[in-house]
Formats: structure tokens, C-alpha cells, sequence
């Protein structure tokens, strides 16, 4: 599904225009990365986005073989919730 027929599918659910989910979508995108950006957690119905710590560990080149360092980092998960699991399975 593109962002305009999200758009457009939500105008016709919401009874919203278009700009107007536009904006709610936008004000979205904000408040979920602002929110990750500081650790925390968003829960919707369909699940919960989280930041997630990843530890350095120690990988290998495929095409050398040589091992390398891998640098710890944060990474976004999302975690389906039961109702989402349940209406896909």
C-alpha cells in the first residue's frame, strides 16, 4: 500500500479530507520518532514500537574471512500484538 492510498482508504474510514490525514499522519511520523529518538516506547493497537540495545560482537568478512568488530547500537523493533497476530494467522 503507497502513503496516498493510506491516504485516501483513511479519508474514507475517518470522514477526515485528505489534508487532514495528511496532517494527523505527519504529526504521527513526529511524535513516534521524537518518542524513539528518546527511548521510549509507543503502544498502538496492532503493537508496540520499542528501541531495542544491540552488544558489539565480534563478526567476519564473507568475502576476506578477516573478523571485525561490530559496533553496539539501538535499533527500532516492533512487536505485534495478540489482536494482530490473531487476525493475520
Amino acid at each position: 500500500m503507497t502513503k496516498a492510498e493510506l491516504i485516501a482508504l483513511l479519508s474514507d474510514k475517518s470522514g477526515l479530507t485528505k489534508a487532514d490525514v495528511l496532517r494527523v499522519l505527519g504529526a504521527f511520523d513526529e511524535v513516534l520518532l521524537d518518542t524513539l529518538a528518546d527511548n521510549g516506547e509507543i503502544s498502538i493497537v496492532a503493537g508496540k514500537f520499542k528501541v531495542k540495545e544491540t552488544a558489539a560482537r565480534t563478526g567476519r568478512n564473507p568475502k576476506t574471512g578477516e573478523t571485525i568488530q561490530i559496533a553496539a547500537k539501538r535499533k527500532v523493533s516492533f512487536v505485534a500484538s495478540k489482536q494482530l497476530k490473531d487476525r493475520i494467522a
